[in-house]
C-alpha cells in the first residue's frame, strides 16, 4: 500500500496548481499548519482574489505578507500572533463567532469552500488517512470542499474519533516528513501557580476538565495529582494532561458523554503529546460542533472549564478576544464552555486571569473595558472568577456586590481608585 499512495505524490508547485483566482480555501490550523503548502501557494504570482479561510495558524504566515494584498485575502475564524499585525493594519478580515458554529458555515454554504489544504496521516493499509492533531473545523472544510490538497506527513500522529480521510479523496498531495509545529511551554510565575493553587481546590473528584494552553492551565494541571476519577470533555488541550492520565487521575469512568476516553477537537504541544495521541484508543478527536456543543456538556457531571481573559469590568463582563479594537485572538470556545459548565450538575464556570498587565503597571479589572473591547463572556454567564488575589463567584450577585468582589481580588495598588470610580459610577 505503500508504495501504491506515495507513487500519486507530486511537488508542492505542483500540488497547488488547481488553486484558481477567486476560491475560498481552507487552511488547517495550529500544529497541522501545511507549511509547507502554504509557502508553495504564496510563491504563485498568477492569482487574485483568493481567500484564505483559517483557525489560528502556526509558524509564518506568507499569504498575509504586505506584498501579497490583492492576491490573497486572509479571513481568521480566531486568530494568532502571525495575523494580528495585519488584521490590525487593515490587510486581513476577522469574524467574530463561537467555534461551535463554525463547521455549520460550512455545512450551511454561507461559506462555500472550494478547496481545503490539509496536513494528514499516512494512510493505513486500508488507504485511510487522519486530519492528526486538529479535527476542529477541518472536519468540516474536508467534508464541503470539492478540492483538497494535503501534506501527507510520516510526522503527522495517527489519532483516532471522526478523523478519517480517505487518500482517494486527495485530489493532490506531497508527501513529506517535516517536523509539526510544536508549542513549547515557558517556566511557571509566581503568580500562575498561585492561581493554579485556587483552582486547583475547586476541582472536585469525578469532575470533566475544560482547559486551554498556556501558563495557567498548565498550573492547574500539576496541582492535580491528589484528585480521583477525572474526566476530560475539552476543544483542546496540551503537555500538561499526559501525566495526568498517565498516572490514573485522569480515567473518564464517569463522564456521560464519551466515557472513558479523553475527548478533544484539537492539541497543541511538544512531540511528546504528538507521540502520546498517536493511536491511542484512549484520546478521541471530534470536530468543534460536538466538543463544544452546550447541549453535550451539560450532560457530564462536575464541568470545570477554565478560560482565559484579557480585562474584566467590575459588572464581569469579560474581554478575551481583543484589547481595545486591536484583535488578539477569538471567541473561540470560551462561551461555549462556559456556559455548558454552568449547566452542568455541580458544575464551575471559570475566568482566570493575572490581576495585573503591562508587569503590573495596568490593572486588568477595570471600571469600564476600553472602547472597542469584545465581551466575549456577558456579565449574565460569568461565574467564578480567579486571580492570584483570590476567587469570587459572581453569579447570582448584584452589580454592587459584584464591583466589590471584583475589587477584593484585584492587584492592592489598584483597589482604592477601583472603589473610587464604583462609588462613582454605582453611587454606593
Amino acid at each position: 500500500m505503500t508504495s501504491e499512495w506515495s507513487a500519486r505524490a507530486v511537488s508542492p508547485d505542483e500540488a497547488v496548481t488547481a488553486i484558481r483566482s477567486g476560491m475560498r480555501v481552507f487552511v488547517h490550523g495550529a500544529a497541522a499548519t501545511p507549511t509547507t503548502l502554504l509557502e508553495a501557494l504564496a510563491r504563485r504570482t498568477d492569482l487574485e482574489g483568493v481567500t484564505v479561510y483559517h483557525l489560528h495558524t502556526a509558524g509564518p504566515a506568507p499569504f498575509a505578507e504586505p506584498d501579497k494584498a490583492g492576491q490573497f485575502r486572509s479571513v481568521s475564524l480566531f486568530t494568532g500572533a502571525p495575523l494580528r499585525g495585519p488584521i490590525d493594519e487593515g490587510r486581513a478580515d476577522f469574524v467574530p463567532i463561537f467555534l461551535s458554529d463554525i463547521p455549520g458555515l460550512f455545512f450551511s454554504g454561507r461559506v462555500k469552500l472550494d478547496a481545503a489544504l490539509l496536513s494528514v496521516s499516512v494512510p493505513d493499509r486500508h488507504g485511510l488517512c487522519t486530519l492528526g492533531t486538529s479535527v476542529d473545523a477541518a472536519r468540516a472544510a474536508a467534508d464541503t470542499a470539492p478540492l483538497l490538497i494535503a501534506e501527507v506527513n510520516t510526522r503527522m500522529p495517527r489519532t483516532r474519533g471522526n478523523v478519517v480521510v480517505p487518500v482517494k479523496r486527495l485530489d493532490a498531495f506531497i508527501a513529506n516528513d517535516r517536523p509539526l509545529h510544536e508549542h513549547q511551554g515557558a517556566p511557571e510565575t509566581a503568580i500562575e501557580a498561585a492561581i493554579g493553587e485556587l483552582i486547583a481546590d475547586l476541582v472536585e473528584d469525578g469532575s470533566t476538565l475544560q482547559m486551554g494552553i498556556g501558563g495557567i492551565p498548565d498550573a492547574v494541571l500539576r496541582r492535580l495529582g491528589n484528585k480521583l476519577e477525572l474526566g476530560v470533555h475539552t476543544e483542546m488541550f496540551s503537555d500538561g494532561l499526559i501525566d495526568l492520565q498517565v498516572g490514573g487521575v485522569i480515567t473518564n469512568r464517569r463522564k456521560v458523554v464519551h466515557p472513558n476516553r479523553t475527548v478533544t477537537s484539537f492539541v497543541n504541544g511538544t512531540r511528546r503529546l504528538f507521540d502520546f495521541v498517536d493511536d491511542n484508543p484512549q484520546v478521541e478527536f471530534h470536530p468543534c460542533d460536538r466538543t463544544n456543543d452546550t447541549a453535550l456538556i451539560r450532560r457530564n457531571p462536575r464541568v470545570v472549564a477554565i478560560n482565559s481573559a484579557l480585562e474584566i469590568d467590575l459588572t464581569g463582563q469579560v474581554c478575551a478576544d481583543s484589547i481595545g479594537y486591536r484583535i488578539f485572538s477569538g471567541i473561540g470556545g470560551q462561551m461555549d464552555f462556559i456556559r455548558g459548565a454552568a449547566l452542568s450538575a455541580g458544575g464551575k464556570p471559570i475566568i482566570a486571569l493575572p490581576a495585573t498587565a503591562a508587569k503590573g503597571q495596568v490593572s486588568r479589572i477595570v471600571s469600564a473595558l476600553k472602547p472597542g473591547a469584545g465581551v466575549v463572556t456577558t456579565r449574565g454567564h460569568v461565574h467564578w472568577i480567579v486571580t492570584e488575589y483570590g476567587a469570587v463567584n459572581l453569579h447570582g450577585a448584584s452589580i454592587r456586590e459584584r464591583g466589590e468582589m471584583l475589587i477584593s481580588i484585584a492587584h492592592p495598588d489598584f483597589r482604592a481608585e477601583l472603589r473610587r470610580q464604583l462609588a462613582d459610577i454605582r453611587h454606593v
